[in-house]
């Protein structure tokens, strides 16, 4: 017995809020991903360690984006297919619960555990 139509309904604007928060936070995270460049003229400013280490961070936060949004395409993918709802391993079904704390998530805990 799967996810009724009005649950998956429920679930594809979850994974579609989820690209749409993907997406605007791309666009905020834009600047602190760019080159480096070190002023000399700015005494008191961020050193360039510092610079560099909040690029590291802000790339390493798009990683995280950019997971997260196949995550959630992969989810729409198995929605359309019609295997939404149902371990990728397994082929058990994923409870509501589960679904609910992170819609994107493949596995039921039996598989997740190991």
């Amino acid at each position: 017995m799967g996810l009724d139509n009005k649950l998956l309904e429920t679930y594809r604007q979850k994974l579609l809020a989820v690209l749409t928060d993907i997406e605007h936070q791309d666009g905020l995270g834009q600047q602190g991903q760019s080159t480096v460049t070190f002023d000399q003229q700015s005494v008191g400013r961020l050193s360039r360690m510092d610079a560099m280490q909040q690029q590291a961070m802000a790339m390493a936060t798009q990683a995280r984006r950019d997971q997260s949004r196949l995550r959630a395409t992969a989810a729409l993918s198995r929605m359309e297919q019609g295997e939404y709802g149902y371990c990728i391993n397994c082929g058990d079904q994923i409870a509501a619960g589960r679904l609910d704390f992170d819609p994107t998530i493949p596995n039921c805990v039996t598989c997740a555990r190991g």
